[in-house]
């Protein structure tokens, strides 16, 4: 396929790197990119590039990768917690200053003959080219104005949040709970320069509330920084700062903003990056995915005939694997948001909760690479010396352990399915007072498991808790993504009321069950084989 003329709006990472790839792919074709901001107005603290995107990277483009590698700094993470600290080997994670990521990505689409047009905006109707790539960010106008086209919608989310910076460079990055008067801030903090630091600073919107906050939001103008939130936050975070001061740049509360369109294209316009989709920023940055976005638009242009079966394959191959990071995003913001409902856990085991807070790293996987906080994490949970703890079969391992809940205790984690009659009631048959079969079954039938809904079924539960009820069997729909939530329900009705909690599933579900019991969200599991996984669960979800 031809293409003569290429432009692209927006000048962020995902834009440079689309104009240079497509560049090189197309050397005959004039490729400009527009952007209505300029170098030297370029604002933002460090990204974060994981070890899998600078693979994908490396193989795309081994020049720039080079040299954002150069301008990194590589670092481990702790979490701290209450003077304990947890330490995690992140392989290849660097840090990079964003303006410094931007010079890079500028100076390689230079190289390559991009024609880059600064202070310059664009709309769809004003160009005359071939293919146009929309790549103008979060808040992209193009988007906007072709809302309807695109299909375009933004989930809002409740909790608040805001990049600061601090002149120093960490040690490593940290996750780290403060508990001041109003209520629980947590920091994300990494270092990405010799100097430099990003702390991005997360908290619920009660807490933002109490401390005054939504006065000094609406009080701040959007080309301004929060300086009375900055002050604040930086005596709250004084013993990671370590003297130094957090730095403002139009640092101000904000709501994640979690943007999805049906559709992608426009004619000969296409989406990509935060333009066609976002993922909160505890999973994958925004650069990240737009950068591997530019890389699938490549290389669906160069092996396709025609620009329309082009644009269509970058996005029926593209979107699935979007869909599944933001799917993950999904949940780590729902952890990220409750996280201070667990920070009693030991540090060793509330890590291991965090690794496993997606269902994307299991127990085992995370094993591989961090053996000694891992075993150090199962030691606490089974009460015993670290040494005790086997770094194989880590999974069969947890469910063998014991358990005892008030005056039973079990010789394993694990359940035979054959029990749930004997041990549990169906939510339709749930009396004022249990019978011998005193755990209620309760199909969980949830996509937020800290939603208004759900606080209504956790409260409706811990009255059964008072009535005499012992605990609770959650059961409900058999793919994977209810089985999570069945557990994320279990942490809470574990950590509200003081019922026993088992969490079902399928049998090839058996990791994430596992890791739900390490991380407090279960005290007993049950795979079920194929031959229980009939339609009985559905009925009963639909008779409760």
């Amino acid at each position: 396929m031809r293409l003569d003329n290429i432009a692209v709006l927006g000048g962020g990472p995902g834009g440079l790197y689309t104009a240079r790839l497509l560049k090189l792919a197309h050397p005959d074709a004039v490729v400009r990119v527009y952007e209505q901001g300029t170098p030297e107005t370029t604002f933002g603290f460090g990204v974060a590039v994981a070890g899998r995107t600078q693979r994908n990277l490396e193989e795309a483009d081994p020049a720039t990768q080079a040299d954002i590698i150069a301008a990194g700094r590589p670092h481990d993470m702790r979490m701290l917690v209450d003077g304990q600290a947890a330490r995690v080997h992140n392989g290849p994670l660097i840090g990079i200053a964003r303006p410094e990521l931007l010079a890079v990505l500028d100076r390689h689409a230079r190289a390559a003959g991009v024609e880059l047009c600064y202070g310059e905006r664009r709309r769809l109707g004003e160009i005359d080219a071939d293919l146009i790539v929309v790549a103008d960010g979060v808040s992209s106008q193009t988007r906007t104005e072709h809302a309807e086209d695109f299909g375009a919608e933004a989930e809002i989310a409740g909790g608040l949040y805001l990049w600061a910076g601090a002149d120093f460079a960490l040690e490593t990055a940290i996750f780290a709970p403060a508990t001041t008067a109003h209520g629980t801030f947590v920091t994300h903090a990494y270092p990405y320069a010799p100097d430099r630091s990003t702390f991005l600073i997360e908290t619920d919107e009660a807490t933002w509330r109490a401390a005054g906050f939504d006065a000094t939001t609406d009080a701040t103008a959007p080309d301004e920084s929060d300086t009375t939130a900055l002050a604040y936050l930086q005596d709250a975070f004084a013993e990671h700062l370590d003297g130094h001061h957090l730095i403002g740049n139009r640092t101000r509360w904000l709501r994640f903003r979690t943007v999805n369109c049906r559709r992608w294209t426009r004619g000969n316009a296409v989406l990509l990056g935060d333009a066609a989709h976002t993922a909160h920023y505890s999973v994958g940055s925004g650069t990240k995915l737009a950068m591997e976005d530019a890389i699938a638009l490549r290389d669906a242009i160069t092996g396709a005939t025609d620009l329309p079966t082009a644009l269509a394959v970058y996005e029926s191959t593209r979107r699935p694997q979007v869909e599944r990071l933001q799917e993950l995003a999904r949940r780590s913001r729902l952890w990220w948001d409750s996280f201070p409902r667990r920070t009693n856990l030991p540090v060793d085991q509330l890590m291991l909760a965090y690794m496993t807070r997606t269902g994307n790293v299991g127990l085992q996987r995370f094993a591989g690479t961090n053996p000694d906080i891992v075993r150090r994490g199962l030691a606490g949970f089974a009460g015993i010396d670290p040494s005790h703890v086997p770094t194989e079969g880590i999974v069969e391992w947890v469910l063998a352990q014991p358990f005892t809940h008030g005056d039973h205790t079990w010789d394993s984690r694990t359940l035979n399915p054959a029990e749930r009659d004997r041990l549990s009631t169906p939510a339709p048959d749930i009396a004022a007072a249990p019978t011998s079969a005193d755990l209620a079954r309760i199909p969980v039938m949830l996509d937020d498991p800290w939603s208004p809904e759900a606080d209504t079924l956790v409260k409706g539960l811990h009255d059964l808790v008072l009535a005499g009820w012992r605990g609770f069997w959650l059961t409900g729909p058999l793919d994977r993504g209810c089985v999570l939530t069945r557990l994320d329900v279990g942490e809470r009705l574990r950590t509200e009321t003081s019922g026993l909690v088992v969490v079902d599933g399928p049998a090839s579900c058996r990791d994430d069950l596992a890791a739900g019991v390490v991380a407090a969200r279960a005290d007993l599991v049950c795979p079920l084989p194929p031959t229980e996984m009939s339609s009985n669960t559905l009925e009963e979800a639909h008779r409760a």
